[in-house]
């Protein structure tokens, strides 16, 4: 059973920290698109980045700033110009947002980290961004991370939010996060944005690992449509402002805080990929019986991420063979006659071999879960075994509609 409890609050439920979102005018659209989270001391900070080679300006910023220091006061994202591939002036660009803020909330611009998302190639509109900053600084609040998470959205059809609080100490500790991203979701780090913040206090060299295996475990084991992005960034702040020891070593404790990190970022990457572009329903993919953890997390991932079995879910056509064959060419060695799979409670093949089920039966599982869609009955359950080792993976992913061609298809025109 959880030793923790969720609340309200995402960014803000921790103590220390006030966040703002408004509408600076960046889109086209005029909906929100400026976000600011600050906390009221120095945060120890750590980071998790795309491995793309093509990288946003504010990727290249953010890691220069925490390979100086491991701590930050404040993140600002806007939206509606990714400022990747933007050359030397996208890198001035950023410098100069880190540059106003500082100036504005009175703090070293190295304290600040920026995040960015939008369309590629385009730089950030700073005529606007300028006036824009001062208006944030203005909106910051204790309850501002609803308004913060609703301006870091792009295609995203909802906002996504967590809280969640502990006792350490006698005393409560909390962790929020906030996160955006709908399309070119296939994270290796992942056009996700994703902010967590704690009270917690914790070494950085522990933070910065607990966040690395929480990234493994929730956005690097999810998948939209196999595109990972320029942008792609995992932000964690924790400012000790819960007044408990610090945390320095692994033991029940760090063992309870990463295991809320954990919980907090897998929730976040299940609506990223529940929230889909065109999707109808969430894919979880569950393997068992692999050498390793790593090796069942890229079975389950290469199922989630495959063509095929997207298709054939949206189609409602419960076609295992093409489960079999994404679980084949992950990349892992496994006996065919472990191999074994299930939709939901729906045992599909086992031992090698196909087995006569309700085709009828098998097809109505997964059009209710695209009638589903938001609520948790939305979700399509693959379960794979491959033989009797210990390790467990999952991967989360989605259905691929007509839909998902036609937003991508015209998003710049």
């Amino acid at each position: 059973m959880a030793d923790w409890q969720i609340i309200t609050g995402g960014v803000t439920a921790a103590r220390g920290y006030k966040a703002a979102g408004i509408t600076a005018g960046l889109k086209a659209s005029g909906l929100p698109d400026l976000a600011l989270i600050v906390s009221d001391v120095e945060a120890i900070a750590a980071g998790v980045f795309t491995t793309s080679q093509v990288k946003a300006a504010c990727v290249d910023y953010c890691r220069q700033v925490l390979q100086g220091k491991h701590s930050a006061r404040a993140i600002l994202c806007n939206a509606g110009q990714a400022n990747a591939a933007t050359g030397e002036q996208g890198i001035k660009d950023a410098q100069e947002c880190a540059d106003l803020l500082g100036q504005e909330l009175g703090i070293n611009p190295e304290s600040i980290l920026l995040a960015s998302t939008g369309v590629i190639g385009q730089r950030i509109k700073m005529d606007i961004l300028r006036g824009g900053i001062p208006k944030v600084v203005a909106e910051l609040s204790e309850t501002g991370s609803d308004a913060a998470a609703g301006a870091i959205v792009t295609t995203d059809l909802i906002t996504k939010s967590i809280a969640l609080e502990t006792i350490i100490h006698d005393r409560p500790v909390r962790i929020g996060g906030i996160a955006k991203g709908s399309g070119m979701i296939h994270p290796n780090m992942a056009t996700m944005l994703a902010f967590v913040t704690c009270d917690a206090a914790v070494s950085s060299t522990l933070w910065q690992q607990m966040l690395t295996r929480a990234a493994d475990r929730s956005f690097n084991s999810i998948t939209v449509d196999g595109d990972t992005s320029t942008n792609d960034c995992l932000i964690a702040l924790a400012n000790g402002q819960s007044r408990t020891p610090a945390i320095t070593e692994m033991g029940a404790e760090a063992q309870n805080l990463e295991a809320m990190l954990t919980y907090v970022c897998q929730h976040l990457a299940k609506a990223i990929a529940r929230d889909g572009e065109g999707a109808t329903c969430l894919i979880e993919v569950q393997v068992s019986g692999a050498q390793d953890e790593l090796s069942a997390r890229q079975i389950a991932k290469t199922i989630a991420g495959s063509s095929l079995v997207k298709a054939a879910i949206f189609g409602h056509d419960p076609n295992w063979g093409r489960i079999a064959a994404a679980a084949g060419r992950a990349g892992v060695r496994f006996e065919q006659e472990n191999l074994s799979v299930k939709l939901g409670d729906i045992l599909l093949f086992e031992t090698g071999q196909p087995l006569p089920f309700d085709k009828a039966a098998a097809s109505a599982y997964l059009k209710a879960a695209a009638n589903g869609q938001y609520l948790q009955s939305d979700t399509v359950l693959i379960s794979v075994g491959v033989g009797n080792g210990h390790g467990t993976g999952q991967a989360w992913g989605c259905d691929l509609s007509y839909d998902y061609v036609k937003i991508n298809a015209e998003y710049t025109t």
